[in-house]
């Protein structure tokens, strides 16, 4: 485990680059000092890497990946991709969110193809592409269908393919599995494995779930209680390609072992920060 800036020992070049980053939320008025949410961040991904992102609730996760996605503005340091400074939304970076994204009235064809027609591309061109990454995710058969007739699993799948169908070189994922339940999040996992390997995509991943990110990723970067700093940084050295049969041997067990020893007692911190604050908002 090594600790403080989060630095990459996978091959290829670095792609993604997070330099001294700090973001603080203003306060009420312009005499309040407001919140540091983020403070001293650096990490470097490179190309093809799988990156998870864990920390107590609180810590600044999805902060982190709002401001990567140019999705926030005032932060202090910096957000590159190739040397690139990102300060606003990135046509090489996409984004899936938690919530159900996928638009009720377009049947899953039409959601994908979203954002394809927003850029213009030829009807015949973006169905086809469309179909293609639906036959990816397993949804070939599904594509008529509505939102409301999907499950939980197939409709946060509709979700991710319509990011990746405009070919993203990044891809930020904030929780995209944690409304569902502990079987389904684990078989999408592996469904993104198997596609994050294909497509030799580059990911930034939020988690809560330590298993889940020692699964996914090739390290796991852990953040501190707020200000969000980098606490330690853990390489997952188990090979690829690989699926979720790795959660049951004793090496596993380890690495969630070791990440929960440093995640235990920021975890108690942030605790403790909740409850000041609970008790201020009482006096």
């Amino acid at each position: 485990m090594q600790s403080g800036a989060a630095q990459t020992t996978a091959e290829g070049k670095t792609l993604l680059k997070i330099q001294d980053l700090s973001f603080r939320y203003p306060g009420e008025s312009a005499d309040e000092l407001g919140i540091l949410a983020l403070e001293g961040i650096e990490v470097d991904v490179r190309e093809g890497e799988f990156v998870s992102i864990v920390g107590p609730s609180g810590c600044g996760k999805s902060t982190l990946l709002s401001v990567v996605g140019g999705l926030v503005s005032g932060f202090e340091g910096s957000v590159s991709i190739r040397g690139e400074e990102v300060r606003k939304p990135h046509p090489d970076i996409g984004v899936v969110f938690q919530e159900d994204s996928t638009f009720p009235w377009r049947n899953a064809l039409r959601n994908v193809e979203f954002g394809l027609e927003l850029r213009g591309v030829p009807k015949e061109e973006r169905r086809r592409r469309a179909q293609e990454i639906l036959r990816l995710f397993g949804l070939e058969g599904f594509e008529q269908r509505f939102p409301g007739h999907l499950s939980g699993g197939m409709k946060q799948r509709v979700a991710i393919a319509r990011t990746l169908v405009l070919e993203p070189e990044i891809l930020l994922m904030d929780e995209p599995f944690g409304a569902l339940d502990e079987q389904t999040r684990i078989i999408l996992g592996e469904e993104l494995l198997r596609i994050q390997q294909e497509l030799r995509q580059t990911v930034l991943f939020i988690t809560h779930n330590i298993q889940e990110s020692i699964m996914l990723s090739d390290r796991v970067v852990i953040l501190s209680a707020r200000p969000g700093r980098i606490k330690a940084v853990m390489d997952v050295d188990f090979p690829r390609p690989r699926d979720s049969t790795l959660i049951s041997s004793t090496h596993f067990a380890e690495l969630v072992g070791k990440i929960w020893a440093v995640l235990r007692d920021e975890s108690l911190k942030a605790f403790g920060q909740d409850s000041q604050k609970k008790e201020a908002n009482n006096a």
